[in-house]
């Protein structure tokens, strides 16, 4: 049955290690196994006189990972929970392990495969999209649009503004209202999504440009606001 051991970096994770080791030499008996070497990864720093089990076994352990790479070290130090030690540690003791000896539930030091890698970035790229989405907000818009004179079809003109369609924009109703000497000026609503629809570029490069420019003079924003 796989071993769990949890917050080795804390007192009450060193008390579960001090507690199993009561009797034994290693994690699994008397013999150093993998087990070992992946219980010591996550072990910070030797364990002090309050658990003279655990502070016997990182000793042994410290031993004779010591004997096995003899090469001088500088040092090192992880600042994390769950420090971990080179893959070249677990090699060296997978070469002990019999084959179809797997224990999925021990295996800090496992490779990330294609199919995971992908799920994650699939993941990550689905959360950014949702807060992005969550981000957009919408505005409502008065815009009114006047004609060149009072010969302009207001009919046409009209027309001519629906006809600008777009991803986040959204027209909506419409009245005449008179200006004067018989002229007229459409008064329409429109609904944008903010990320994605410049009110500015809408009437610069759409409403006073070719075609609607036949009809239209000028467009001026009587109301903006916040949905």
């Amino acid at each position: 049955m796989a071993l769990t051991f949890k917050d080795l970096h804390t007192e009450c994770g060193l008390k579960s290690l001090e507690d199993h080791l009561v009797g034994k030499s290693y994690v699994s008996g008397d013999v150093l196994t993998k087990d070992d070497i992946k219980v010591y990864a996550a072990v910070l720093e030797k364990p002090g006189d309050l658990y003279p089990n655990a502070s016997k076994w990182y000793h042994s352990v410290s031993s004779s990972l010591l004997a096995r790479f003899p090469g001088k070290a500088v040092g090192v130090r992880i600042a994390s929970h769950a420090a971990l030690v080179d893959e070249a540690l677990v090699k060296e003791e997978k070469k002990d392990v019999p084959a179809g000896d797997d224990d999925d539930d021990l295996d800090l030091f496992g490779d990330e495969t294609e199919e995971e890698k992908k799920a994650a970035e699939e993941r990550e790229a689905a959360k950014k999209a949702s807060s992005k989405k969550k981000e957009s907000g919408k505005s409502s818009v008065l815009m009114e649009v006047k004609p060149w004179d009072d010969e302009t079809d207001m009919k046409k003109l009209e027309e001519a503004v629906r006809s600008v369609q777009m991803e986040g924009l959204l027209w909506g109703a419409s009245k005449l209202m008179p200006v004067g000497y018989g002229i007229k000026k459409l008064q329409i609503m429109l609904t944008i999504v903010d990320d994605i629809v410049s009110v500015d570029a809408l009437i610069e490069d759409h409403l006073l440009a070719e075609p609607c420019n036949e009809y239209i003079q000028s467009c001026d924003i009587v109301a903006f606001n916040k949905i």
